[in-house]
């Protein structure tokens, strides 16, 4: 009996800690929703409002006076249009060097591996001048394919599939070639669609950069026609300090996505792990 007691206490005290650490972790995000539905008066001053409003939305979207000019609901289709668009040719080009590196027999391919390896303990952050500088000498700032091109090799997500590539064996790949399937079928019918627990997470973790890239995207975008919704909520900090409100219902609108995202792939998400931790 004293054994069972043990027990069952042990794991009254793992749900407790548990429960409080799931408590830590979501509290900042229902904190933001709750404060982006409060009343004006009541942001920042009561943890939960007596009632509830749509005033900090109305003016991000444009039907307050105070709100100016800023355009919302674009900075949201740049958000979504750039990150998708940016995400998806990421793991097209990396899925294709990917193969070559893990599938097919070349002169280098252990050098290019190594070089690989190398590149990943390097900082973004260092690239960034001369990205930029390039980018302006071709005429690229405040355009889609200015935010989009710099980024569209990962050298992460390349590491990832080669490892995931080279788990599958030679000899299905092999048995596809006897039956005359080319290398572009092999890769985008077998190989591929075998992937699909690997190629969620370094979707949900190449999108997840994209989407809150702010640095790049403040050094590309001038106008509103490209505006993110990391650069319009940055900007909120100046002229619309006072308007608490509305910048939590900008930071809802800019996290709330990933979040839907996230419960969609929950499930591969968690296989594509099990693997990357391996």
């Amino acid at each position: 009996m004293a054994g069972v007691k043990q027990i069952k206490t042990g794991l009254i005290i793992r749900y407790t800690l548990a429960t409080l650490i799931l408590f830590i972790m979501i509290f900042p995000f229902v904190y933001m929703v709750l404060q982006s539905f409060a009343p004006w008066d009541q942001v920042d001053r009561v943890l939960i409002p007596t009632q509830f409003t749509f005033r900090s939305w109305q003016w991000l979207f444009g039907n307050e006076v105070t709100s100016g000019d800023a355009p919302w609901l674009q900075a949201f289709f740049n958000t979504v249009f750039v990150s998708t668009v940016s995400t998806v040719l990421q793991i097209l080009f990396a899925v294709m060097v990917s193969y070559a590196l893990a599938k097919i027999p070349f002169i280098g391919k252990v050098q290019i591996n190594n070089f690989i390896l190398f590149q990943m303990f390097f900082p973004g952050i260092i690239l960034l001048v001369p990205q930029f500088l390039m980018t302006t000498k071709v005429g690229l700032i405040d355009t889609y394919v200015g935010m989009i091109l710099p980024g569209l090799m990962n050298l992460w997500a390349v590491f990832m599939f080669t490892n995931f590539f080279k788990a599958i064996p030679d000899t299905l790949i092999e048995a596809a070639k006897l039956d005359g399937a080319k290398e572009k079928d092999i890769l985008f019918r077998i190989v591929l669609p075998m992937s699909k627990s690997i190629t969620t997470v370094i979707f949900l973790f190449l999108f997840t950069a994209r989407w809150t890239d702010l640095l790049w995207d403040m050094l590309m975008t001038k106008s509103h026609g490209t505006l993110t919704l990391n650069v319009l909520l940055s900007q909120m900090f100046g002229p619309y300090e006072s308007y608490p409100g509305p910048m939590y219902a900008g930071s809802v609108l800019l996290t709330f996505p990933l979040i839907i995202i996230f419960l969609l792939c929950s499930g591969r998400f968690k296989e594509g792990m099990d693997f990357a931790l391996k």
